[in-house]
């Protein structure tokens, strides 16, 4: 080989050996799922019922998990399972007008309770869609008012058809709570609810003007009614371009240890053709994560979310797009967790509170195996979802809260 193959050879494996590694660099490490278990399709006590996936609508069900156990709430089948990490059933409350009755009820419901390692508890649900727990175990379901009992506001022709059911530990029905608390005035649509560690349930609507939060205490009572509308969100972009910008308000979730909640507001510039000069689309440009002090009503400062990347390739060319992050939760240790839909599953952006240090990571999904899928974040940082598949819906669980502990601890 004379001189000048040889030196050419050499840049060669130089140049592979570089753009493997920076390719490499730049491909988030994938965490490892782990499928904890699975519920077949039907009617009995430990299945769940998805048939209304070949219809058009909304799918009912939602999954939550609270110091190891699994809450699934079926509004398709009016019913909600309380599982352990091995998928045994431990609790399930049921409308026994839609659910044969289990086969581990009791007649005397009493007796039941205090005997039974398992709980069947009826109830009338008319949807039961979204649950949540606290840390004495009381149970909190999304469920549906029956249309005489829901009710318009005429101001803003907001239909109010939604409220919170409690049971307690025991799975009795304790009440169910409405804006003004026990037994008040119904919910707008009810986006997501929420319970600090010290028991207190924050309840997410959107409604025509924005998004309302509805904060109570230990005891269902009112603490605080925090409305957000779309144009008196802080904008600090308009004070940065003269060309026309928007908010978008993509979603609002409290802290786990004070009355703070977490505004995440994505924003949007107008393109202006430079040939014609008007306006020829919308861009994105950026998402500022506000903390607002829920007893004083003011906004901290804002911590700037890096966008996902999105690359498209077409031949030699690549064009990179800025794409928003979901905003998916809050940890007990002020971890913020934010999650993208790519074409292997999905990219999960991790951020301490004070934006000093960011975990990135992927998990890696196959999208066309699936009908349907939702995901929980535990206070701890553990990731969880369900995803419906053709015969089975399986639940899996990524133990993000470990990669957060080694910061930590570190």
């Amino acid at each position: 080989m004379n001189k000048l193959a040889f030196f050419t050879s050499v840049l060669l494996v130089a140049f592979i050996s570089l753009f493997f590694s920076c390719h490499k660099s730049n491909v988030a490490i994938s965490v490892e799922k782990e499928l904890l278990f699975s519920l077949e399709y039907g009617n009995f006590e430990e299945n769940i019922n998805l048939f209304s996936l070949s219809n058009p609508g909304q799918v009912l069900t939602d999954i939550s998990m609270k110091d190891g156990f699994y809450y699934i709430s079926n509004g398709e089948s009016k019913k909600v399972l309380e599982l352990n990490s091995y998928g045994d059933l431990l609790s399930l409350y049921y409308n026994a007008d839609f659910n044969p009755k289990p086969s581990f009820a009791s007649e005397n419901q009493t007796t039941q309770n205090q005997t039974s390692t398992r709980k069947a508890i009826p109830y009338q649900f008319n949807e039961a869609r979204i649950v949540a727990s606290d840390s004495r175990k009381y149970l909190y379901v999304v469920d549906l008012l029956p249309i005489e009992r829901q009710e318009l506001e005429e101001e803003t022709k907001t239909l109010l058809s939604q409220i919170v059911l409690r049971f307690d530990n025991n799975g009795n029905f304790v009440d169910y709570i409405g804006q003004q608390g026990p037994g008040g005035t119904p919910f707008p649509y009810i986006r997501n609810i929420h319970v600090s560690e010290d028991n207190e349930l924050v309840v997410v609507c959107q409604t025509n003007t924005g998004i309302t939060v509805y904060w109570f205490n230990e005891a269902g009572y009112l603490l605080y009614t925090i409305p957000f509308s779309i144009t008196a969100l802080p904008n600090p972009l308009q004070d940065q371009t003269d060309l026309e910008t928007f908010v978008s308000l993509e979603n609002i979730i409290p802290s786990y240890s004070d009355r703070t909640l977490f505004v995440k507001l994505d924003y949007y510039t107008t393109t202006i053709d430079t040939a014609t000069n008007v306006q020829s689309g919308i861009d994105y440009t950026t998402t500022l994560l506000y903390p607002l002090n829920v007893e004083t009503g003011v906004y901290g400062q804002p911590l700037t979310i890096p966008p996902y990347e999105d690359v498209v390739t077409d031949g030699f060319t690549k064009l990179v797009y800025p794409v928003s992050y979901d905003f998916l939760g809050v940890t007990n240790s002020g971890w913020l967790f934010f999650m993208v839909g790519d074409s292997t599953g999905y990219s999960i952006l991790m951020i301490q509170a004070d934006g000093y240090k960011i975990i990135k990571r992927h998990i890696d999904i196959n999208h066309e195996d699936y009908l349907y899928h939702t995901f929980d974040l535990s206070a701890e940082g553990i990731l969880s979802g369900l995803f419906a598949e053709d015969n089975k819906v399986n639940v899996y669980r990524w133990r993000t809260d470990s990669l957060v502990d080694v910061i930590i601890q570190g």
